[in-house]
């Protein structure tokens, strides 16, 4: 019986310290969250983000069709419609879109994306104001 408590007891202490355990960050503590680079002959940028940054934002894509949600949608200063597309893991590329129809939370678009293209449909406006240079601190 001393034996099965000394167990129970040392299998308790185990479970509780593997928690303290340090961990490997998924990102070099000095490296910037976002690279971004100009997309030569546009006036767009292609945006890099670290997993960490990915995770913090919380953004979420979707494959676009003839419709893609609203959410997917920005306009820039000029009235422009844009959605930022995820070509590749991390990596989002801003794109024009032409609205044709918006019903309710989904929007019909008349040009500006291949169907099954990967578009953001959460986090968007951060990656807008990441291309622009906006510190959000």
């Amino acid at each position: 019986m001393r034996h099965r408590i000394r167990w129970a007891a040392c299998a308790v202490a185990v479970l509780a310290l593997s928690g303290c355990a340090a961990t490997e960050a998924t990102s070099a503590p000095d490296a910037a969250p976002a690279k971004v680079e100009p997309v030569s002959g546009s006036e767009v940028s292609k945006l890099t983000l670290t997993p960490d940054a990915v995770n913090r934002i919380g953004i979420r894509t979707e494959p676009a069709g003839p419709t893609i949600p609203l959410s997917a949608v920005l306009y820039d200063k000029d009235g422009k419609t844009w959605a930022f597309t995820n070509p590749e893991p991390d990596t989002y590329i801003r794109q024009a879109v032409t609205i044709g129809k918006v019903s309710g939370q989904v929007v019909t678009l008349q040009s500006g994306l291949p169907p099954g293209t990967t578009v953001v449909t959460v986090g968007a406006a951060e990656l807008l104001g990441t291309e622009y240079g906006v510190d959000g601190g």
